[in-house]
């Protein structure tokens, strides 16, 4: 998994430096295969309009939120279920062509192909016969 790390953002923090509260890590598989390392992000509630995925400067960025709209009249006496903004951020190595990074959400898991580039794919050299 040389192709992707998590990025320090993401590490543990020291005593007293606490993320904001509505800010959630979204829990991520990563899985690899010669061409192209996956990565799926569980954000629920996050649509595709409330997605943003970015890569700068080799850290890919995902950050989505979910937003509850509080129907209009009403005045809530007790809530437990509140709007949540997700982020997570991934160092990518040189390995990955990110120009050809591509995304999909589909009930608010993330789907993400990071392909690899051409020179660094893992082939396999014939040995011809002398």
């Amino acid at each position: 998994m040389n192709e992707i790390t998590r990025h320090d953002a993401d590490a543990p923090r020291p005593a007293g430096e606490e993320r904001r509260q509505d800010t959630l890590l979204p829990a991520v598989d990563i899985h690899e295969e010669n061409d192209a390392v996956h990565i799926i992000a569980d954000m629920p509630g996050v649509t595709r309009d409330s997605l943003v995925i970015e890569v700068d400067n080799g850290v890919l960025s995902l950050e989505g939120e979910v937003t509850i709209p509080m129907p209009e009249g009403l005045s809530p006496l007790y809530a437990e279920v509140r709007a949540q903004r997700y982020a997570r951020r991934f160092t990518l190595s040189h390995e990955i062509d990110s120009e050809a990074i591509s995304a999909r959400i589909d009930s608010g898991v993330v789907h993400l192909t990071l392909p690899r580039r051409d020179t660094h794919r893992r082939r396999r050299i014939e040995v011809q016969a002398a």
